[in-house]
């Protein structure tokens, strides 16, 4: 089976900076274009940004700037950088992952999430 597990999460001071991982695992044939959400209180879970499979990121204009998202394909991981952050930035962070996984011959991609790291920006 495969995983997506966050780590990173914390509390933060207001300015502060921390790197969120999301990291995959099982047996895995590749994986695709891989994603960062979040969801703050009693709100639904929204697009931070994207990052292709040659490392290409796409942001929500809303994080341009202070969010950068970036991979390690030999680890089957990805980050999510975040500089000077706001306490509005609070909330619950989700990635998820195009995975390929073989079920015999067959090459199968299915999107996986993680269940999400608490990010608490205050002082």
């Amino acid at each position: 089976q495969v995983q997506l597990v966050e780590s990173g999460g914390g509390l933060v001071q207001p300015g502060g900076s921390l790197r969120l991982s999301c990291a995959a695992s099982g047996r895995i044939a590749g994986i695709g274009e891989m994603g960062w959400y979040r969801r703050t209180p009693g709100n639904e879970r929204e697009l931070v940004g994207t990052i292709t499979r040659d490392g290409t990121p796409n942001y929500s204009d809303s994080w341009k700037g202070r969010f950068t998202i970036s991979r390690d394909n030999a680890k089957n991981t990805m980050y999510l950088q975040m500089n000077n952050l706001k306490p509005e930035d609070t909330a619950v962070y989700y990635c998820n992952a195009d995975v390929e996984y073989y079920n015999g011959a067959s090459l199968i991609g299915m999107f996986y999430w993680g269940g999400g790291t608490q990010v608490t920006v205050s002082l």
